[in-house]
């Protein structure tokens, strides 16, 4: 089971990356607001390093950025700015001794779940949550129910319940119009969670991630263990503003499924999938049918390879708001009994 690194304090360093698309570099408002929320709020010291806003830069020099600050000292801490497209490439080029020499807490999503998964087959646990330009750098305020979970995962170990939020949103600000970050974005009734399958807790070390991005490296093959590793873990998926479809959906994890790797999880954490893009903006009725699709095809690939475990929907990870944090590869109970899920951050 991978271990907990030891958390930052206030007044510590902390790195911030763009180890997949450098877009603070493009869109500096939500960036730099972000920034000086960390600062302010959250009393910690941001360093910037060669690559975080230098658009272009090759896997190699983002590699280096994240070798130099793992191997920093004074760094306590690693923040994304965002995520990204070809995170997988800069793999190759990290250095796993720098890495294992001194874990650090890391924390990103989306492209980012190629860290994260890298991270925990070394044996560290990282934090799916918590980007700069998306949670701390939010139009208005942080998010609360975001703010509290990251500023929980940034400084404890603490047991953690996550809740279902009573509002959200999965549409996107248009950062071409900075203006926008002076108000708060419209949020919808977020529903609640949808329970499937037994009634029992179940409690495991998490893996997952980004659907689109597991399914990456599924097909690159170098950087997914052996079936029996994943045996009694956690799952937890979320799909991106690339808005998959359900074919999709179901065919990466019918592939899990024949790989014999669906089969090992104890209980699965399905986020509420991300229905809305600036580049598709789906009307209301589409987004139902949308989010309908995404489920149907979950539970059908689950009735086929692993139907007898605890199934939890529309959980708040990923790419809507609010955007909680997941330990990667910490623990987690999910309760279908009292419908509670707890981490340990």
């Amino acid at each position: 089971m991978p271990a907990y690194p030891d958390k930052p304090k206030p007044g510590e360093h902390v790195a911030i990356l763009s180890p997949g698309t450098a877009l603070p570099a493009i869109f500096p408002a939500p960036y730099e607001l972000g920034l000086s929320r960390l600062r302010e709020d959250f009393g910690l010291v941001p360093v910037e390093y060669p690559t975080t806003r230098e658009l272009g830069s090759s896997p190699a020099a983002r590699a280096a950025d994240v070798n130099a600050a793992f191997a920093d000292p004074a760094i306590r801490a690693i923040l994304t700015s965002i995520g990204g497209e070809d995170q997988i490439k800069v793999l190759r080029h990290l250095d796993p001794d720098i890495l294992r020499a001194d874990p650090k807490p890391f924390f990103g999503i989306s492209d980012n779940t190629n860290l994260c998964n890298y991270l925990w087959n070394l044996g560290i646990v990282s934090y799916y949550g918590g980007t700069i330009m998306t949670v701390f750098g939010r139009g208005g305020a942080m998010n609360p129910q975001a703010a509290e979970a990251v500023r929980a995962a940034l400084f404890t170990h603490d047991e953690y319940d996550l809740r279902p939020a009573q509002a959200y949103t999965d549409v996107d600000r248009d950062w071409r119009n900075p203006a926008l970050l002076e108000s708060e974005p419209d949020m919808i009734s977020g529903g609640g969670w949808q329970w499937h399958g037994p009634r029992r807790p179940v409690t495991g070390p998490s893996w997952g991630g980004c659907l689109e991005v597991i399914d990456s490296n599924l097909r690159a093959g170098n950087h997914i263990e052996n079936p029996a590793a994943y045996d009694g873990c956690v799952l937890f998926l979320e799909t991106s503003e690339e808005l998959p479809d359900a074919t999709y959906v179901y065919r990466v994890l019918m592939c899990m499924g024949e790989r014999g790797l669906l089969q090992r999880f104890g209980a699965a954490i399905i986020g509420r999938p991300k229905a809305w893009a600036l580049d598709n903006p789906l009307s209301p009725d589409q987004r139902a049918a949308f989010i309908t699709g995404q489920r149907d095809a979950v539970l059908r690939a689950f009735a086929e390879y692993n139907p007898d475990i605890p199934l939890v929907f529309n959980v708040d990870i990923g790419h809507t708001d609010p955007q909680l944090v997941v330990p990667y590869g910490g623990t987690i109970t999910v309760d279908a009994v009292t419908g509670r899920i707890t981490v340990r951050y």
